[in-house]
């Protein structure tokens, strides 16, 4: 008959030490991190120059020459003139915007099938970036020396081949002649913007349409299209409110009027006759602060909904 030994009785001494828990902290303590410090640069950027202009616009517009607290400069905003820039500006901008997003939304769709990393699609990107912010004097110089009164090409036209351009008059001193200029750096904005929406289409949702007896056009009606409708409205949007803010080439271009808003308060600043409404440029900005302020507000909506298919 076999005994059963009894092994030796585990040492205490040898069981794995159990990792010992922080104590939990006190009730009440507040934990100071340092990331915050990375974001302090950019928050002081944003309250010197977005957010301090902001309010100063928006409270010279209620107050008078005295200091007094008024509402005649917002009330100005309905005057017949106010109205018509506005209008100027609401036209042109939406103008440009459309056909800047359609143009753009086909070079984007030109550029979908070369690779990224390819030197076509890094020159397009590149330029695009560029070209998006070529805005101000030194575009209007380029376009009053290419299709001005003796611009190159408008030379070129009448000399060569009769065509007189301006034949019904100087018009790229006047309101259609920011039409060229602002689809010049709408168009590649519309790039840029729209570019990652476009990329972010899945190819397994091409093949899947294709394996489900489907085609091409078939795809973008019911798949592509619905899918793009919100990004593309929001660079709609995005492009809107670019051309509605612009000055610096409007400026430089037509330099005689107040054609648009942002014309209409540098007259406003610069005038000397309008009395009692010394700040009417603070009300006129305060104007296009809500325009542009409704426009990015459906823009963030619109960008939330996109970025959920995107993710």
């Amino acid at each position: 008959m076999t005994g059963l030994v009894a092994g030796p009785a585990p040492d205490r001494l040898t069981r794995p030490a159990v990792p010992e828990l922080p104590a939990p902290a006190r009730r009440g303590a507040v934990r100071v991190g340092w990331d915050w410090l990375g974001l302090l640069p950019f928050a002081v950027y944003l309250v010197l120059f977005l957010a301090l202009p902001t309010v100063l616009a928006i409270g010279s517009g209620l107050f008078d020459a005295d200091g007094a607290f008024t509402l005649d400069n917002v009330a100005a905003l309905s005057d017949p003139v106010i109205l018509a820039t506005f209008w100027n500006s609401a036209w042109v901008s939406l103008l440009t915007a459309a056909v800047g997003a359609v143009v753009g939304a086909l070079v984007c769709y030109a550029l979908l099938g070369l690779p990224e990393t390819g030197v076509i699609r890094t020159m397009v990107d590149a330029a695009s970036g560029v070209l998006a912010q070529f805005g101000g004097v030194m575009l209007a110089f380029a376009f009053i020396a290419t299709i001005g009164l003796q611009g190159l090409v408008t030379t070129f036209l009448k000399d060569r081949l009769g065509i007189d351009i301006f034949a019904e008059g100087p018009w790229i001193y006047e309101m259609p002649g920011l039409i060229l200029p602002y689809i010049y750096f709408q168009v590649p904005l519309m790039v840029i913007t729209f570019m990652p929406a476009l990329s972010a289409l899945k190819p397994q949702w091409t093949e899947a349409n294709l394996t489900l007896g489907g085609t091409p056009a078939g795809f973008w009606r019911h798949v592509g299209v619905p899918v793009l409708a919100p990004s593309f409205l929001a660079s709609l949007l995005l492009l809107f409110a670019n051309a509605f803010s612009s000055y610096a080439t409007a400026a430089a271009l037509a330099s005689q009027g107040s054609q648009i808003v942002p014309l209409q308060i540098r007259t406003a600043l610069t005038s000397e006759t309008l009395l009692g409404r010394e700040n009417l440029a603070g009300a006129l900005a305060f104007g296009m602060i809500v325009v542009v302020g409704l426009v990015m507000g459906a823009y963030a909506l619109i960008q939330r909904r996109t970025t959920r298919w995107q993710a």
